[in-house]
């Protein structure tokens, strides 16, 4: 439970030596690179930003690459491929692959140009078929598709919509057409979408005519000077020569699948000199030395000062960050603590001078899941999958790997909680019993009680959970005022409500229809009330006389001082929003319930069996998979709201070192 203390370094340097400093820096990722040097006579900057964008432009070029050989030359990955993390490069591995850079780009571009061949030759296939599919009506047609007519005549080819006889195509141009004498039309083909008509008149009427088929809506088919068939033929000739393209093409890229890897590490390389650039080009520098200036975690300095003068002429010089300074912060646990960091990030971390709050998160944020999800077997399978990706997957991401060891420890809580409640897959062990063996007398006994027979035990367990949750809020705040040298708002914004909240409910123990409601087996005597009431009340005066203690206006104060006690209401929302633990708790005993009972509709049959372990898997999969998504949520919430609330400010600014930010590779060297 501890904010890693940092000291601010400043690194100087021979110029010389200034790209390489920087990649040991780059590859240790243990400095958070600030530059707060100015400009002077002396030290000026580099302008880099057009090698920065040449290394950009090739990472992209090498990820489209990548892209492309993942589009038709796809790698075969298993379903928890996403958990291997990337790949750990040695120093050596990583400098041997940098030499290649040059060959391998050559590739990316190789396979830029044939994606851009089979995107040219595809979308000529479709425009082929589309012209194929035109014709089909025109196959028996014996004239080319553009014959106009003779000396004499003109032709008109083309079709009009829906089904229409001979007599109405005549009857219709013969209305339109008046001063036509002769007009000879043939119906080539016909279908409930189209007729295609082959219309001859005399040339002298041939602007008539042409006028009455534009009012018939007449529309000429995609011209050509060969007859159709022979032209579908052309078109069937076209359209497998561009196939036959594309499938080379798509060879091609096939072909260059093993350069896949040295692919990915270019692009990873090219990212790392864009970001070194980056850096670079921030650097304040002089004709001869260069300076960085930024923040190191305090365990580290002494290693990376080693490091550096072993391998560079280099001044390190480290000192403590100012009060006014905007230190980043970087959280660090134990092992039981250190998976909800991720939690506790996500929020915001702790500002400057703010405690680290997750080993109590740890604690009441496994408590919590375990008691929402509350089911042996669940946790028993959350325990074993996450397990097994943390064994198997020995590169899995920092991230990821906490986020596995969170699900684990709330598995484990999980099947704590289920066996104190004896939910084993809901109540299935008594269902399979009785159903398939006759013995209604064998069951999983809960070690506590069960939830669904007592649900108002495990309510007043919830809330005592919620208020010892709050309680430790108010407490960590008392001591960070503390530890901040002010006793006196310590005691004014958690004493006093310790004193109003916990006296109210104290008071309302001493109560026997409070107590009855809540199938409390005790009351608290009447003397502990008065004590409790007394104490209340000294918290309410001094909530009141205290909240406002920044105005210098009396009545203003008294005013929000009123206001301030008003917020005992949500002390009392959020001790009630802890009834989501029974809710929760509840809601996945009573499904699996559910889920087994279906399953069980068959009896001992054949039949009976399997479609009890249809039922039985999918059902619990889904339950599964749905009340945990609950319990993560809704224990997040009860951590960022109610706990939260009490205490914690956040709004820190997270520790980001200048560190390798790749996709695929790792390179690091352990200091």
């Amino acid at each position: 439970m501890a904010v890693v203390p940092m000291k601010k370094v400043l690194i100087c340097g021979l110029k010389k030596d200034r790209k390489g400093t920087l990649e040991l820096l780059q590859r240790q990722g243990v400095l958070e690179i600030s530059n707060v040097l100015q400009e002077d006579d002396m030290l000026g900057r580099m302008d880099v930003t057009s090698s920065k964008t040449v290394f950009e432009r090739n990472a992209n070029i090498a990820e489209q690459a990548i892209n492309i050989l993942d589009r038709y030359a796809p790698e075969e990955k298993g379903m928890l491929s996403s958990f291997e993390g990337r790949e750990v490069l040695s120093l050596d591995e990583y400098e041997a692959n940098a030499g290649k850079h040059d060959e391998v780009m050559k590739k990316a571009y190789r396979l830029q140009e044939l994606a851009k061949q089979i995107g040219e030759h595809s979308a000529a296939v479709p425009k082929l078929e589309q012209q194929m599919e035109a014709l089909v009506p025109w196959r028996s047609f014996d004239l080319p598709l553009d014959f106009k007519g003779t000396k004499k005549t003109a032709a008109f080819i083309g079709s009009i919509q829906d089904e229409i006889t001979l007599e109405q195509v005549t009857e219709q141009l013969g209305e339109l057409a008046p001063q036509a004498e002769t007009i000879d039309v043939t119906i080539v083909s016909a279908s409930k979408e189209q007729t295609c008509l082959f219309i001859v008149c005399a040339k002298t009427d041939a602007e008539a005519v042409e006028d009455a088929l534009k009012k018939m809506n007449f529309v000429k088919p995609p011209l050509s000077s060969a007859v159709p068939a022979k032209r579908q033929q052309q078109l069937e000739e076209e359209l497998a020569k561009e196939k036959a393209e594309i499938k080379k093409a798509e060879k091609a890229v096939a072909e260059m699948a093993p350069d896949r890897e040295l692919i990915k590490f270019v692009m990873d390389y090219y990212t790392m000199r864009a970001e070194k650039y980056g850096v670079l080009n921030g650097l304040a520098q002089s004709r001869r030395v260069f300076f960085i200036t930024g923040y190191v975690p305090e365990s580290a300095a002494a290693k990376l000062e080693k490091l550096l003068q072993e391998k560079y002429e280099v001044v390190v010089e480290y000192t403590e960050p100012g009060d006014e300074e905007d230190v980043p912060i970087l959280l660090h646990n134990n092992k039981f603590a250190e998976p909800v960091e991720g939690v506790i990030e996500s929020y915001s971390v702790p500002s400057k001078g703010e405690i680290d709050p997750s080993m109590i998160v740890a604690l009441f944020y496994y408590v919590q899941f375990g008691l929402m999800l509350s089911d042996a077997a669940y946790g028993l399978i959350m325990v074993a999958g996450t397990a097994y990706c943390l064994t198997k997957f020995k590169n899995m991401e920092a991230g990821m790997k906490k986020f596995m060891k969170m699900f684990m420890y709330c598995g484990i809580s999980t099947t704590f909680w289920g066996f104190m409640f004896g939910s084993f897959f809901g109540d299935a062990v008594n269902v399979i019993a009785t159903t398939f063996f006759n013995r209604p007398d064998i069951r999983l006994a809960p070690l506590w009680f069960e939830p669904v027979s007592l649900p108002m035990k495990l309510l007043v367990f919830a809330f005592g959970l919620g208020i010892l949750h709050l309680f430790i809020g108010l407490g960590i705040k008392f001591y960070s005022c503390v530890k901040n040298g002010s006793l006196a708002d310590g005691i004014y914004d958690a004493i006093f409500w310790y004193m109003l909240v916990g006296g109210g409910i104290i008071y309302l123990l001493t109560m026997p229809m409070f107590t009855e409601m809540l199938g409390l087996t005790f009351t608290l005597p009447a003397v502990a009330g008065t004590v409790a009431a007394y104490a209340a009340a000294i918290g309410f005066v001094g909530i009141v006389l205290t909240s406002g203690r920044e105005s210098k206006n009396w009545v203003k104060r008294i005013l929000k001082g009123l206001y301030g006690a008003y917020g005992v209401s949500s002390y009392l929302s959020d001790i009630l929003s802890y009834s989501r633990l029974l809710a929760l708790g509840l809601a996945t005993s009573v499904i699996s319930t559910v889920f087994n009972k279906m399953g069980s509709m068959m009896g001992a049959s054949i039949p009976g069996a399997i479609i009890f372990i249809l039922v039985f898997v999918i059902g619990h999969s889904l339950n599964l998979a749905i009340n945990a998504l609950g319990a993560y949520v809704h224990t997040n919430r009860l951590q960022y709201v109610e706990f939260f609330g009490k205490f914690y400010e956040g709004g820190g600014r997270k520790f980001e070192p200048f560190a390798v930010h790749t996709k695929y590779y790792k390179i690091k060297e352990d200091i």
